[in-house]
């Protein structure tokens, strides 16, 4: 929805605090210490009682917004924000735009509300013909590594490795600026190494074990025809990637153009969750207007601990 639809929709606290109930109640309810799915509702303490054993758990308790006391209205403008534009927002111009006056707690909700999305794009696998390839992004380093010697290429600390998955099928006749093949999904996930025994784990759960998997002969994926039904791999030129993985290169070309261009100086342990934003809205393409009551669902759904965040 763009601006002026949202701010009809939610125009106050008591709106966002309503939907928030209602998309609640719609995912259930469950008492943390009984069990029950029956309870009643505290409008003043915004809190759900069992009718069972009595016991309280508020409107915030197991969802994104656990133990925060930033109100409604903020996290609904954060989803807002992220769903209704094919780039970012930086949690420094959120909190300019909120009028916040400290920047940790809206850098904590904007990190959680990304966990989110790639919570909920973790409940799918990637099934059919997929590329697969790694790709390295800059982040960036440590102190200690700062004064050391900074290596080149592929093992650079100034690089985060990144595997990627496209489920694309290839397309018999393409016109002559049409790419060869027709993307539905990705997903991108940070790795420590890009060892065999690193990969083959991580591919197995995000994709189906009747895949045909397309990627380079680079060893890191010498394991994967143990896990799906068909692995192609064979050495690329470099003037044919765009044939043969045409859409994971852009995926990751693209990732890379807009964190570089809205966000500066990430952690290796936060990328992840710019990934798991740019993943879920592309994965979310078609979605429209609906993408941020997807995202609502998935935010209601998910219980989000910063301590994770933090390691």
């Amino acid at each position: 929805m763009n601006l002026l639809n949202f701010s009809e929709h939610y125009p106050d606290e008591a709106s966002c605090i309503a939907k928030f109930k209602e998309y609640r109640e719609r995912q259930g309810v469950v008492c943390p210490r009984c069990g029950s799915t029956s309870h009643y509702w505290q409008a003043s303490r915004l809190q759900f009682e069992c009718k069972q054993c009595h016991s309280r758990q508020g409107l915030r308790s197991g969802t994104v917004m656990h133990r925060s006391h930033l109100p409604f209205r903020y996290w609904f403008i954060g989803m807002h924000l992220l769903t209704s534009t094919k780039k970012s927002f930086s949690s420094k111009e959120i909190q300019r735009q909120l009028g916040h006056k400290r920047y940790e707690p809206i850098w904590e909700m904007m990190h959680k509300i990304r966990l989110a999305m790639g919570n909920r794009d973790d409940e799918y696998t990637l099934d059919g013909e997929l590329e697969l390839d790694d790709g390295f992004f800059s982040t960036e380093t440590q102190k200690e590594e700062k004064q050391d010697k900074l290596k080149r290429g592929r093992g650079s600390q100034k690089k985060t490795k990144v595997l990627v998955m496209a489920e694309s099928t290839k397309v018999t006749s393409c016109k002559p600026n049409e790419k060869p093949r027709k993307v539905r999904y990705i997903k991108m996930k940070v790795v420590p190494d890009l060892k065999a025994a690193t990969i083959t784990p991580i591919v197995e759960a995000h994709v189906s074990s009747t895949s045909k998997i397309d990627s380079d002969n680079s060893t890191s994926y010498v394991r994967l025809n143990e896990i799906v039904e068909e692995h192609h791999h064979e050495v690329i030129d470099t003037r044919d990637i765009a044939i043969v993985l045409p859409w994971v290169h852009v995926a990751i070309s693209n990732a890379k153009r807009l964190i570089s261009s809205i966000f500066h100086d990430i952690k290796p342990a936060y990328l992840q969750l710019y990934l798991n934003e740019f993943c879920y809205k592309f994965n979310r393409r078609y979605f429209g207007e609906n993408c941020f009551d997807r995202l609502l669902i998935a935010c209601v759904k998910t219980n989000t601990d910063f301590r994770r965040l933090n390691g």
